[in-house]
């Protein structure tokens, strides 16, 4: 039986929550004073401590002081009547597992200690971690989706082609990019990362190829540009789209002759350079539109590798997680089933960087407790614009993914009856809503037979009702 130690001079609240805690199965001991809880604490180890801010004597903060010292792996919920920033944040530095402000809610306090109850004892000392674990930059995941990633890394690390990296923002272009680089012949030498978009729209070129002295005006000496920086290693152009017109054309001659033009030179520096790019947009697109150079196009896209978006590769989120907690906090804070599918069941259309972000932020509203669903921000809405054909596509492969999982190694045997099963019922009731029961007009909507329709609506025991007189005179009914 877990043991609740509970410090607090209101009476009417230790005798409520004694009681409704009793009630939950466990043993409860209430001390009216830091002083006397010291003496019960030490009498019988508790759980999970609950301590009052405001207490006669030795205050509530200063015991959570001394408790740390005693006890330093004991939960402690702090609650108070008075709570103001100060004091939250002390609770908070102090170490407490949890801050409750009165009144607070019996059940919210309930759930608090069993969460309290939950989370995994500190340790003293952090173990190093092992080789096996996956460093920050370290493309994470499991599915076939990313398997074909690995594959394609593989492929062409050792080879100095250019390859185009596509998918979404925050898929982890960067990621793969630095990948092909640690894999490569060029690892010793430079990795350069250029987000075209983040460079003055009208010092672009000067930016990327260097200039001559006098150049321009405020050019008062000569510098190199950022792809000379890389000489011998790889540049990673991200935002490839976003090049203007005139720069791609000194791109080209860059690939073409290894060797850079500065602005304002007049004879060209050799380089020695692979360049890698990236982009989330339809550059086939933009290439039509007469915004993007199709011979720049060709020559980058030697070889591209096409990020899948996190929504169709949802089993990877578990590992994903792990990972990203890994990197947040040292003892591995618990993800329990309940957490887990609730992020699986998002859309991610931030993708990877999204989910990273909300791990980081129930990571540190859980306070080394076991994460909940309560715990992570509210999920943006898709900011893409994905029509509905697009949205029916992506439940279609998350619903995919979940049925392998749920499966396990056992292979399915009969996917398309059971998608159906799913879709179908769905379809014919929205058809038939808006036909108004009339099966005749449902099996033309439907392109079906007008039997196969009845034996449908029978199968899935929808609109069972008498034929209407459409129906009949049709002859359906």
């Amino acid at each position: 039986m877990k043991h609740i130690l509970i410090i607090d001079d209101e009476e009417s609240v230790c005798w409520s929550l004694q009681r409704a805690l009793q009630r939950e199965g466990y043993s409860v001991a209430v001390a009216a004073s830091a002083e006397r809880g010291f003496v019960l604490l030490e009498k019988q180890r508790p759980d999970v401590l609950v301590l009052d801010v405001r207490l006669p004597g030795m205050d509530g903060l200063t015991a959570l002081t001394r408790i740390r010292q005693i006890a330093p792996d004991l939960p402690v919920i702090v609650v108070t009547a008075f709570g103001d920033l100060p004091t939250t944040v002390r609770a908070v530095e102090g170490g407490a597992f949890d801050y409750l402000a009165k009144p607070f809610d019996l059940q919210e306090a309930i759930e608090c200690v069993q969460r309290a109850l939950l989370r995994r004892p500190v340790v003293e000392s952090v173990p190093e971690p092992s080789e096996a674990a996956a460093s920050p930059e370290e493309i994470v995941g499991r599915s076939l989706a990313i398997q074909n990633v690995f594959k394609r890394i593989a492929l062409v690390a050792s080879r100095d082609s250019c390859v185009l990296i596509t998918g979404e923002s925050g898929s982890g272009k960067e990621l793969v990019a630095r990948a092909i680089h640690r894999y490569s012949a060029r690892r010793e030498r430079p990795f350069l990362p250029v987000h075209i978009a983040a460079l003055n729209p009208n010092l672009v070129e000067s930016e990327l190829f260097g200039h001559a002295r006098g150049a321009f005006t405020g050019a008062t000496q000569a510098r190199s540009g950022l792809l000379a920086l890389a000489d011998g290693g790889t540049v990673f152009l991200d935002e490839l789209a976003d090049i203007p017109l005139p720069v791609q054309v000194k791109l080209l001659r860059v690939l073409e002759h290894n060797e850079v033009l500065p602005v304002g030179a007049t004879q060209p520096q050799p380089l020695n350079i692979r360049i890698l790019t990236a982009t989330h947009q339809d550059l086939t697109r933009r290439v039509a539109e007469g915004q993007f150079r199709h011979d720049l196009f060709f020559r980058l896209n030697v070889f591209q590798i096409a990020l899948p978006p996190l929504r169709e590769r949802v089993e990877d989120i578990e590992a994903l997680a792990e990972h990203f907690l890994r990197r947040f906090e040292p003892r591995s804070l618990p993800l329990l089933p309940e957490t887990l599918r609730f992020l699986q069941s998002l859309p991610w259309f931030g993708n990877v960087r999204e989910l990273r972000n909300a791990l980081e932020h129930a990571a540190i509203v859980a306070r080394g407790g076991p994460l909940l669903p309560e715990h992570f921000p509210t999920i943006a809405a898709d900011p893409s614009g994905l029509s509905p054909v697009e949205q029916l596509a992506t439940t279609v492969r998350r619903w995919l993914a979940e049925r392998l999982r749920a499966g396990g190694a056992i292979p399915p045997s009969n996917l398309h009856a059971e998608l159906l099963h799913v879709v179908e019922p769905a379809l014919l009731e929205e058809v038939m809503r808006r036909v108004q029961g009339n099966r005749w007009g449902a099996a033309q909507w439907l392109g079906l037979n007008r039997a196969t329709v009845r034996k449908k609506l029978a199968q899935y025991d929808l609109y069972q009702s008498p034929p209407t007189e459409a129906d009949e005179e049709e002859g359906v009914g």
